[in-house]
């Protein structure tokens, strides 16, 4: 009987966390981006060449009366002539700090290289330089990706 008496708690109290977890919440309503800067990251010298590669950073603020304690975030960064895929960054568990979350910066692996002496700056005047947006996509638990923002790349350096 004890364990019977067990068992039945323990399915009591899931069935509490599920309930408190509660229905799943529409992203694009209830959370927004805000506080976005978006430019090229000096990676540095990679295989003896200046590197630099997209970067967006932002918050995400939610609506008062939404719950949600997280998000997962994916972030693709495409070509902004024909939309072509570069990067996919995926970003598990995401905590919100109240109704906003820490900055997030994110940044692709894939960029462009440029041989030495020329500089970083140069790199984004070059005729053969792409401009790139990053979309911004979250998901709570099993829901569908939803596309919170799309962000253009500014053509200036970021260092941090």
């Amino acid at each position: 009987m004890p364990r019977r008496l067990a068992a039945y708690a323990s399915i009591a109290f899931a069935a509490c966390l599920l309930n408190a977890c509660g229905a799943p919440v529409d992203l694009k309503q209830a959370v927004e981006v805000t506080d976005v800067t978006a430019g090229w990251f000096d990676a540095g010298i990679v295989a003896g060449k200046n590197k630099l590669v997209p970067s967006v950073t932002f918050k995400l603020k939610k609506k008062q009366d939404v719950r949600l304690s997280s998000v997962s975030l994916n972030v693709s960064f495409l070509f902004k002539k024909d939309n072509e895929p570069n990067d996919d960054v995926y970003v598990q568990n995401i905590p919100f700090e109240g109704a906003e979350t820490a900055p997030i910066t994110v940044r692709s692996k894939v960029g462009y290289t440029g041989d030495p002496p020329q500089t970083r700056a140069e790199m984004l005047k070059n005729s053969q330089f792409q401009d790139m947006d990053a979309r911004i996509f979250a998901k709570q638990s099993s829901s569908q990706w939803v596309e919170l923002q799309r962000v253009t790349i500014a053509r200036q350096l970021i260092t941090q």
